[in-house]
């Protein structure tokens, strides 16, 4: 069993990786579809990697990666959603986390959509 303030000091630690989940999000959010059928084709690695990769290029001011539940179109799942204040939503479909880090790469750091992996809706 942990102290209290070992506890703390593993909060805190853990909220930088966690700080994805804030709810009032401005700024560039990516929407990571977590449901069953996202979750059953492989929405967790893929979320996993958006965290680590916009932590790590030093993103999270600027961007939030949240989850969210149903996205209404299973058979495209995992679906991953760009959404930019002023511009139409982009939505990623059948996303692996290798696919994940080219999006950051070049989507949410050099402001190109990775057009062979969208949906045309």
């Amino acid at each position: 069993m942990k102290s209290l303030e070992e506890l703390k000091a593993i909060r805190e630690k853990m909220q930088g990786k966690v700080g994805f989940r804030k709810e009032e999000a401005e700024g560039i959010r990516v929407v990571v579809g977590m449901a069953t059928c996202g979750i059953a084709a492989g929405a967790r690695p893929v979320l996993n990697a958006f965290v680590e990769g916009v932590a790590q290029a030093g993103l999270n001011d600027k961007i939030t990666v949240t989850q969210a539940g149903c996205i209404g179109l299973c058979q495209y799942e995992p679906i991953v959603e760009i959404i930019e204040p002023g511009k139409d939503k982009i939505t990623y479909a059948k996303m692996t986390p290798d696919k994940a880090k080219e999006v950051i790469e070049k989507h949410l750091k050099g402001g190109q959509v990775v057009a062979q992996y969208t949906l045309s809706m």
